[in-house]
């Protein structure tokens, strides 16, 4: 299954930005989407799955849940808006990342690109940093991956160009 995965779009999605995702089986948002325009786009798109982010309103919280929790040809997904990196969850996150034992946690919010190994919980870390304009980064951007038996392949970094433009 191949995956487009983005976070803090902050009501902006463009079909430029949507055009990456074309050959993705699903789109995958990890939190402050900010307004119902980008789910529309998105769910008009491809099927989508996504958790609220801190700036998105009540409309938003009914539609997605804080936390989206799922099996995606044999891996085990745990997607929440915050989260922080290995090691330093939260004592809260530690919690819910033992009783899950996800083998890839998502999670957006800083606005910052990392994909990293999270050894000592045996999962992949991904944070797709930031596709919107709204923020301190200067790059935005997404991910594209594919999922197959259980394991992340043929990881991709999609680059949209520096915030703002």
């Amino acid at each position: 299954m191949k995956i487009g995965l983005l976070s803090d779009t902050h009501g902006i999605l463009t079909d430029d930005m949507l055009a990456y995702f074309k050959n993705c089986d699903e789109i995958w948002h990890a939190g402050d989407i900010g307004n119902q325009e980008v789910i529309d786009k998105m769910q008009a798109f491809k099927p989508v799955r996504a958790v609220y982010g801190n700036i998105d309103d009540t409309s938003i919280r009914t539609q997605f849940a804080e936390e989206a929790i799922f099996t995606c040809n044999g891996l085990k997904v745990y997607i929440i808006h915050i989260g922080g990196y290995p090691p330093k969850y939260t004592s809260k996150l530690k919690k819910r990342l033992a009783e899950i034992a996800p083998g890839l946690f998502i999670c957006g919010h800083s606005h910052i690109l990392k994909v990293m190994a999270d050894k000592e919980r045996n999962l992949l870390h991904m944070n797709p940093g930031a596709a919107g304009n709204h923020g301190f980064h200067k790059m935005r951007t997404m991910l594209r991956f594919d999922v197959i038996e259980g394991a992340v392949k043929n990881l991709e970094l999609i680059e949209l160009g520096k915030r703002g433009k």
